[in-house]
């Protein structure tokens, strides 16, 4: 589709638009980049800038000329440019350590310069980006000023090179919160606009390193001073710096105004090529908007305004208008969700495209990356996510490790971020119009910026490790009702792993749609904003908790006297697990797509936020079976517009968890499967199937041979559910968590919010029932007899230990909550064991528990717990034959 140019466009031919791959990273691939080609040129663009930093002979060994081979790949690379008819800009990024005054050094540079000319290049960059604004002595001996030496090299080498139609220059000082001390005010971008070639471009990347908005007014104060008209090198759809956010919005934040006071605008996006095709192509349709309507636009910073033009066209949509429909807009008038709109029709026949990808999934970020540290003052009233070290990695301009929080002034600490407001949910769900209601990331900009990640990279590695144990599949066992509701997904050896020859894009219910679509990119947004099916996520969530007591307040009742409150809280937990089915029903579909490579580039942040929203559902559903929570939250009412990790950090903050980070800590599988699993609360007919699979994996677990097993276990075939997991479940309910996969249930949790309770009831009410259901196994004499089996004899001991056994008072001290867990080792997924301990932690702390103890924990399971952050506890008994094992939350 060729993208319709405007009279206005054509009047400027030197308009520079197109994309700058200087992220840092794995780099893209030489198809994609003659794919990337091809796009621009059909949607119009015009220039690529070549600037990889993990080209290592494009910044770190600048000097050292390509090999044969690379030589061979950067030429095929021009040529296939020239061939669509995109200007093809080599960056050489020599800041790091050049001595500018060196002459040896300048025949160096000139000689890596002309190599990259023989290769066909006519278009050249020198980037100064993210370095130490220092000199040699021999360097201030020659130049006066470090943007003299900068100026001095750049115009010799402009000369040297014939001066190049198309030259840029990223100077040291490139955002407006670098200039020092300001930007008119600036020495260093005074001397560049004064020295530096006329024929250079500069290129800026707005008011910070990631710009939520750039003003039309900004622009002339730097072009006053650049005397001339900057190039905007753009980072808001780059993702180099978090591994957990990938940004699928739409171009915004920059006013059609700005079509006559740039030079140009380069987009550095995302690492994943694939997920791109949305952030470059609505950069495309804004630089064709109509110039003659810009000044009729509302260029005033306040978000409110578009905000206000976003809820204009959501209200016309449900009025039965489509977006397309709107005559209000002039034609050519960019608006940034019908520009959405219409990248994702075309997007869509991208992931119908036969592409191949094997080998596991591993995301292109940068490993080694700085960590940030911020103090406790810099966090003061500030919900986070992590209480140790973040990382911070580099958007390129602006990788620059940033200054920790102890050492630096909140406008320092912020310098990344750019000035924004954002529109915040009240407690009943309805956005606020005013600005005083506003939250401004000023407020929080000590500790908080669109970078920050609360994931390190060395704690993926730590995860879950399920017991090892067997499954046996039980054909009987039905699904439960309220599971969500989904495309049954065949069934698939080795895991569910995904085989291309078992894509279904023929059926209907398998297909993407731009519905789908819509919801990818409002869950993956923008660094300043989530997308409206996001915020709405969040809203319905926070409401729901806020909510709560309504449904603890209001006990059982018929359907007719439930209040209308209590109506509404249990309508709006349905829509929240309407909107959790829908991004199932997502992540099923993009498994079954062609285009393998944009499936995997998807994948892992497609099955985290997958993970996150099933998590929280089920904890809606805990609330709406236990009647909600009647002691409260004990977290602070925190909101949710903080903009550290993305949407999925957002969501996890909303859960009453402050201390058990650890859990939300995720390793993505290494292949796509499609596997779902489900966890929900246990429900009375769920007796069976737990107790069958405590049956299956206690045997797995003995070694034993299974008929033989069965065999001894055919008298007693609940005695293994009963000790494990009856007195929880009919005790404690209210406790117990059961996941499922597709065919039963395959793991459970089962606590109890006061141990110390719950092992009284035992003794009065539950011992006495197994007394009942098991006389033999309670008498010693009968228990000696030949009749009955050795292993039924070792349970007998512990059934008969139920009522004979006291909790230390120095276990219940900060563990006063027990809890049991068991999951199959047919779950393929290791995040599950996080997730259910999550629900069931988040349960006990709802109820004001702060720890939680395993009880008589044995070899096989000691590492399992360990995996989940359990401890053992040496010292709270001296029973040298029990073992305990707990953690604090």
């Amino acid at each position: 589709m060729q993208l319709e140019e405007s009279s206005d466009a054509k009047k400027d031919a030197s308009f520079i638009c197109g994309v700058v791959e200087g992220f840092y990273g794995r780099p893209w691939t030489l198809d994609q980049r003659k794919d990337l080609f091809i796009k621009m040129q059909e949607w119009g663009m015009n220039s690529y800038l070549y600037a990889p930093k993990d080209d290592y002979k494009h910044r770190a060994y600048w000097r050292e000329l390509y090999s044969v081979e690379e030589a061979e790949h950067l030429t095929m690379l021009i040529t296939a440019s020239k061939e669509c008819n995109i200007t093809f800009i080599y960056a050489l990024s020599p800041g790091l350590d050049i001595t500018y005054s060196s002459s040896k050094e300048m025949v160096i540079l000139k000689r890596k310069l002309d190599q990259v000319a023989q290769f066909g290049c006519t278009a050249f960059a020198l980037l100064f980006d993210d370095i130490e604004a220092e000199m040699t002595e021999s360097d201030k001996e020659a130049f006066q000023s470090f943007a003299q030496a900068q100026v001095s090299v750049t115009n010799e080498v402009y000369e040297y090179l014939n001066q190049p139609k198309e030259f840029l220059f990223c100077p040291t000082q490139y955002c407006a919160s670098r200039a020092v001390p300001d930007v008119p005010n600036s020495e260093y971008l005074n001397t560049v606009g004064s020295k530096l070639a006329p024929g250079i471009d500069v290129m800026w990347t707005g008011p910070k390193v990631i710009s939520r908005l750039i003003t039309p007014a900004s622009i002339d104060e730097l072009t006053e001073v650049l005397r001339r008209k900057p190039v905007i090198w753009d980072n808001l759809h780059a993702n180099d710096y978090d591994q957990k956010r990938i940004f699928l919005g739409p171009y915004t934040g920059r006013p059609s105004a700005l079509l006559t006071k740039l030079k140009g605008v380069l987009t550095n996006p995302n690492c994943e090529y694939g997920a791109n095709f949305v952030a470059i192509h609505t950069v495309a349709q804004w630089s064709k908007c109509s110039i003659e309507h810009a000044h009729d636009e509302n260029q005033s910073s306040d978000a409110i305004s578009a905000v206000s033009a976003d809820i204009k066209l959501e209200q016309e949509s449900r009025n039965g208008r489509s977006d397309d429909e709107d005559v209000s807009l002039p034609m050519l008038v960019y608006h940034p969700r019908l520009a959405l709109k219409k990248s994702l029709q075309l997007w869509l026949p991208e992931f119908k495209r036969t592409k191949s990808m094997w080998g596991p999934i591993s995301k292109p970020h940068v490993n080694n990356v700085p960590p940030v540290t911020f103090g406790a003052t810099g966090q003061s009233g500030v919900p986070c996510c992590s209480s140790g070290s973040l990382e911070e990695g580099g958007t390129s301009p602006g990788s620059a490790p940033m200054p920790t929080a102890d050492h630096s002034s909140a406008e320092d600490a912020n310098e990344l971020a750019s000035d924004a407001t954002l529109t915040p949910c009240l407690v009943d769900g309805t956005e606020s119009a005013g600005s005083s209601s506003m939250v401004s990331l000023d407020r929080v900009a000590e500790c908080l910026e669109p970078m920050e990640t609360v994931e390190s990279t060395s704690s993926a590695s730590s995860q879950a490790k399920n017991l090892d144990v067997e499954d046996v599949d039980d054909h009987d066992i039905k699904e439960s009702p309220i599971k969500e509701e989904m495309p049954s997904a065949p069934e698939h050896e080795e895991g569910d792993v995904i085989m291309e020859s078992e894509r279904k894009e023929e059926e209907e219910d398998y297909q993407l749609t731009v519905d789908d679509l819509c919801l990818l990119c409002d869950l993956f947004y923008l660094p300043f904003e989530h997308g409206p099916q996001g915020m709405q996520l969040l809203q319905e969530f926070n409401w729901l908790k806020l909510n709560a007591h309504i449904v603890a307040s209001n006990p059982s009742k018929t359907t007719a006297a439930v209040s209308p409150e209590v109506k509404e809280w249990h309508q709006r937990a349905e829509k929240f697990d309407t909107m959790s089915r829908a991004l199932n029903k997502l992540f099923t579909r993009l498994t079954y797509i062609n285009n393998r490579e944009l499936l995997y580039e998807l994948y892992p942040y497609v099955w985290d936020m997958r993970g996150v929203v099933a998590l929280l559902n089920s904890y809606v559903k805990w609330l709406s079976f236990n009647q909600g929570s009647k002691q409260g939250f004990l977290s602070g009412e925190q909101e949710p517009w903080v903009f550290r990790g993305g949407l999925a950090a957002d969501l996890q903050r909303l859960l009453p968890l402050e201390s058990v980070n650890d859990l939300f800590l995720y390793k993505t599988p290494e292949t796509p499967t499609r596997q779902v699993y489900t966890i929900r609360p246990y429900l009375a007919s769920d007796e069976r199937n737990v107790y069958q699979l405590c049956h299956r994996l206690h045997i797995a677990r003995t070694g034993a041979n299974f008929c033989d097993m069965e065999k001894i276990f055919h008298s007693y075939p609940n005695l293994l559910g009963d000790i494990h997991f009856g007195a929880f479940v009919t005790l404690s309910p209210e406790f117990s968590f059961v996941v499922e996969d597709d065919n039963s249930v395959v793991g459970f949790v089962a606590a109890a919010a006061n141990a110390k309770e719950l092992q009284r009831q035992i003794r009065v009410a539950w011992v006495p029932e197994m007394q009942t259901k098991y006389p033999e196994l309670f008498h010693s004499h009968s228990t000696e007899k030949s009749n009955i089996p050795d292993p039924i004899k070792d349970l007998a001991t512990k059934l008969q230990r139920l009522h004979t056994e006291d909790l230390p008072d120095a276990l219940l001290t900060y563990h006063p909550s027990q809890l049991k867990m068991w999951l199959s080792d047919t779950v393929i997924d290791h995040s599950v064991s996080k997730r259910l301990l999550t629900c069931a932690v988040a349960a006990l702390r709802a109820h004001g528990s702060s720890g939680c103890h395993v009880y008589d924990v044995d070899v096989c399971s000691m590492e399992f717990y360990s995996r989940l952050g359990f401890v053992e506890l040496k010292n709270v008994t001296h029973d040298q034959d029990v073992m305990y094992f707990g953690r604090i939350f």
